[in-house]
């Protein structure tokens, strides 16, 4: 065994336990954006301190942003005092913006750049030249942006920015990323003309993400029209006009409660995720159902959600083309399951930190299982699973899952378990609060 190789935990009973998870990511990263736009200084509370956030918020920072840190662990409750203060600021380049491989860093900000003035430069992980950027870089073009990316469609690129944008109608195909159609949106208002986003081209995924973003914007003052409201369906308007600071508080990441809640319906036991949130946008809301259906009973108090497993796990058939982030973790149940399981609708995973489809079928086989990649999914047949190395390919949801196996299989060896900290810091103590009947996240 090497030392990038960390043995996932056994569970020698019952997971029994109370879980604090970490802020969103996804709303910590539109938080971050949206504050920086404003008129007026804000303060996000609670947020995610993870690679990705971290990312966001230095390159913020690069084009002329304030974001101060207050950190008081002392007052209790999700991340404690922990806060950001954000204070716009004329933004400007010349500037350098590392995107590692965070989806949000890469495709929110070019907008933001555009409205710099001076150029700004992007550039990040190599998989993150892999990642498609072309919708974000074409709509800005036809909405007045100067790019430079060798014509590749994706980074390393420059935003020469001239301190404002124009804005106006746009055609987008976001069949690849959601991500397209929110990066518009957020900087939508400081457009000269605001913004209109059509999407035409294949379905569109993980749209509960896009309604997040429009919940965001409208919390911050800004005037929105959806075709969830009523509208033209897959377009989207934006009126031009000022952001209001916000003083907000940030949820917990439902995604990343996903290995959590797996593990009390994988070893028949009972976890409580801290502060689920009785509303919100956020895709992991439907482990709910998901669970489930696999086997598990759900109930949801002012104190949070707890999920109860039945000592059985079954197969699904699910189409998670909306909540595809979840995939990872719901197909290591699979493969625990007492049946098959058919996950449909993503086929955009394979676009994601790594090809996630190829990458389950090749780890999940490794162990055992015997997973097929069809056209936009997975069929899993569950088999006797045994130990050995789990690859990650610098995945952070692939680490999870394999935790979740390693919890009825032992002998599993994961791979670089620390590409959690992408989205989820200190997952391996975490992991371990858990197993002795509580976890709460690390003081940053």
């Amino acid at each position: 065994m090497t030392a990038d190789l960390w043995p996932a935990p056994t569970a020698s009973a019952a997971v029994d336990a109370t879980v604090t998870v970490p802020g969103s990511k996804s709303v910590t990263n539109r938080a971050l954006v949206l504050a920086a736009l404003a008129a007026q200084p804000g303060w996000i509370r609670r947020p995610l301190r993870s690679r990705d956030t971290l990312l966001m918020a230095a390159a913020l920072r690069e084009m002329g942003v304030g974001i101060e840190d207050t950190v008081n662990s002392s007052t209790g409750g999700t991340g404690g005092g922990d806060a950001w203060r954000v204070i716009p600021a004329g933004l400007h380049g010349p500037a350098r913006v590392d995107v590692g491989n965070a989806g949000t860093v890469m495709r929110f900000l070019p907008p933001v750049a555009a409205l710099a003035d001076g150029p700004v430069d992007f550039d990040g992980d190599p998989r993150s030249h892999e990642r498609p950027l072309h919708g974000v870089i074409d709509a800005l073009r036809v909405l007045g942006a100067r790019i430079e990316d060798g014509g590749r469609g994706a980074l390393p690129l420059t935003v020469a920015g001239t301190g404002a944008l124009d804005g106006g109608r746009v055609t987008v195909d976001a069949s690849s990323s959601s991500q397209f159609v929110s990066a518009l949106l957020l900087s939508g208002a400081r457009f000269n003309q605001g913004v209109e986003v059509r999407h035409q081209g294949g379905p569109l995924p993980s749209l509960p993400h896009i309604r997040m973003t429009v919940e965001m914007l409208r919390a911050a003052g800004v005037q929105v029209s959806a075709p969830e409201d009523g509208g033209e369906a897959d377009v989207w308007r934006v009126t031009p006009g000022a952001l209001l600071g916000r003083d907000l508080v940030v949820e917990p990441d439902l995604s990343n409660a996903a290995p959590f809640l797996a593990a009390a319906l994988v070893t028949g036991g009972r976890v409580t995720v801290r502060d689920w949130p009785a509303h919100t946008t956020q895709p992991g809301d439907r482990l709910r159902e998901i669970f489930t259906l696999m086997g598990g009973s759900c109930e949801l108090t002012d104190g949070g959600l707890t999920l109860t497993g039945s000592g059985r796990v079954h197969g699904i058939e699910a189409d998670l083309h909306d909540v595809g982030e979840l995939t990872p973790v719901i197909a290591a149940v699979a493969a625990l399951a007492d049946s098959d399981s058919h996950l449909s609708g993503i086929a955009h995973l394979r676009l994601h930190e790594t090809d996630r489809l190829a990458a389950l079928a090749k780890e999940l086989g490794g162990l055992g299982c015997e997973v097929d990649e069809t056209e936009d999914g997975l069929r899993i047949r569950p088999r006797p699973l045994h130990g050995g190395a789990f690859h990650t390919y610098e995945d952070h949801r692939l680490a999870t899952a394999a935790a979740v196996v390693g919890l009825t299989v032992p002998g599993v060896l994961v791979e670089n378990v620390a590409t959690t900290a992408k989205t989820l810091p200190d997952f391996p103590g975490l992991w371990a609060g858990m197993l002795a009947g509580s976890a709460a996240p690390a003081t940053p």
